[in-house]
């Protein structure tokens, strides 16, 4: 008794089980400054952290269901990420002023290209920006997926305590709608493909 925990943040050194293949070393840096060593193992299941919170991908039994997403487009549509329930949907928070956004644009596109046949999903989510930067970054990078427009922070906010607040930053959410994975930080094309594709091939 007297011990609280906090799913996704872990108070009392005791945190939820990742799985151990995809948990690969790799150094992510967001756009403020901070740097977390992601560590792991394939000899059996270890905790990864950044800066406190869990990072890489979680194990089915311990995926929480996503927070409600919707709002307007870049583009000026609608979207609530409820109508892609049942696809692998890479969500990824970006701003056209964070360097490492700018960088990791070209990874995201090619494994959105590599991945979109086997029914999985990308939304950018666009936070504390202006909108038609946003927009000349999208069209100047080929960017092919839509992106919600966060002006206040507030859909990332959602995830406060559970993922970084400041891009960038990617959450992946399996079939039925629940995180499945974070990875604070700049993604490299290969540290997104492998996850993606293991999510993509489980089952609704």
């Amino acid at each position: 008794m007297g011990r609280t925990t906090h799913r996704g943040v872990a108070h009392t050194g005791t945190v939820r089980r990742l799985v151990p293949l995809l948990l690969a070393t790799a150094l992510l840096t967001a756009c403020t400054g901070r740097t977390g060593q992601l560590t792991g193992t394939t000899e059996g299941p270890r905790q990864n952290q950044v800066g406190g919170l869990e990072a890489g991908v979680f194990r089915a039994e311990d995926r929480d269901p996503a927070p409600s997403l919707s709002g307007r487009t870049l583009d000026g549509t609608r979207l609530d990420l409820t109508s892609l329930k049942g696809q692998v949907v890479v969500v990824n928070f970006w701003a056209q002023w964070c360097s490492p956004c700018r960088a990791e644009a070209r990874n995201l596109n090619a494994v959105y290209d590599q991945t979109k046949a086997l029914g999985v999903a990308f939304v950018g989510i666009d936070i504390k920006d202006d909108d038609v930067a946003a927009r000349t970054f999208q069209r100047t990078r080929k960017v092919p997926y839509p992106s919600l427009v966060d002006p206040d922070g507030l859909l990332l906010l959602k995830f406060r305590g559970k993922a970084p607040q400041s891009p960038p930053t990617t959450l992946i959410l399996d079939r039925q709608g629940r995180v499945a994975a974070l990875f604070p930080g700049a993604l490299t094309e290969a540290q997104l493909l492998a996850p993606v594709q293991v999510l993509a091939a489980e089952t609704a």
